[in-house]
């Protein structure tokens, strides 16, 4: 194998996709249990789409279609999954932008109760308006907050994935 990604295998392309999804949810789950800071609603979102991807990627990994229209279909998956997780990470890194006097206020009700309570679709429009907790930064690395690496994340191996998906082999 060479030392350029680019030029890697489906296989090997997915399943280090696989890695990388599993890595960074590994990290959040340091954050949260090692570092005690609890996810908001929108963390957790983001986390599912990591998970999404991240099967995705391992089951594409597996199969490693020999045929283009297979490994499409894989990596459209996987970039689709990664677009909603951009999106909700979009919004989040938004909501941190805002000045502290236009911030929403805080909901303080956990995202499990507000889907039991409200049901899926308006627990999700809700969350997806954003609440004073999604607009604090309590991390940043390199000046930069974990909504907005998140994002970077969600590009990068989104388009990684759609990359080794399309591309003649």
């Amino acid at each position: 194998m060479t030392a350029n990604p680019f030029a890697w295998s489906f296989r090997a392309q997915f399943l280090t996709g696989f890695t990388l999804c599993v890595a960074l949810l590994a990290y959040a789950l340091y954050v949260q249990f090692g570092m005690l800071m609890m996810p908001c609603p929108l963390c957790i979102l983001q986390r599912i789409a990591f998970a999404a991807m991240g099967i995705v990627f391992l089951v594409g990994g597996l199969h490693a279609p020999r045929g283009r229209v297979g490994r499409a279909i894989y990596g459209l998956l996987v970039f689709l999954a990664a677009g909603a997780g951009a999106g909700v990470a979009a919004r989040h890194v938004w909501l941190q932008s805002l000045p502290p006097d236009e911030v929403p206020l805080c909901t303080s009700m956990g995202l499990d109760y507000m889907v039991e309570a409200m049901g899926p679709l308006k627990a999700l429009a809700k969350v997806l308006e954003g609440s004073g907790e999604c607009a604090k930064v309590d991390w940043s690395f390199l000046g930069v907050s974990m909504p907005a690496w998140t994002l970077v994340w969600f590009v990068g191996l989104g388009l990684g994935a759609l990359w080794a998906g399309l591309r003649r082999r």
